[in-house]
């Protein structure tokens, strides 16, 4: 099972409730001992399904929403379970997430990949006037 405190629950629902263009992410969750990586920037009023990019470590992570009651029952090896991050602190709107882990086949935290995909987000918004403005 899997704890939020209730300042994290509080942030994810009004993230839920609000649904800003392109939030920042507020949680991550972890396999201790594999590649699978979850960030969610909302909850939804039900208190399960949150939104946000998932790497399970097939090299396509992807948007989408997943249920935190089913990742908190993923049993793993030696008695261990999905982990909250509890240092995590997202630096960056999921869309630059999301297209750092499209550049790199993964979730990344790595300042450089975050640094070059919002910069290559910037440059298709010039290039395209079409794309919506960040945050809209």
């Amino acid at each position: 099972m899997i704890v939020l405190p209730d300042a994290l629950r509080a942030a994810l629902l009004a993230s839920g409730a609000e649904r800003p263009a392109d939030p920042v992410p507020l949680l991550k969750l972890f396999n201790p001992l594999g590649p699978a990586t979850w960030l969610a920037t909302e909850l939804d009023m039900d208190g399960d399904t949150l939104f946000g990019l998932a790497d399970l470590g097939f090299g396509c992570p992807e948007l989408g929403s997943f249920s935190l009651h089913e990742i908190g029952a993923v049993r793993l090896p030696f008695g261990l379970g999905i982990e909250r991050d509890r240092h995590f602190e997202g630096g960056f709107p999921l869309s630059v997430y999301a297209e750092a882990a499209r550049q790199s086949g993964s979730i990344t935290e790595s300042p450089q990949a975050l640094e070059r995909a919002a910069a290559a987000l910037r440059q298709r918004r010039r290039d395209d006037p079409e794309l919506p403005p960040r945050g809209g």
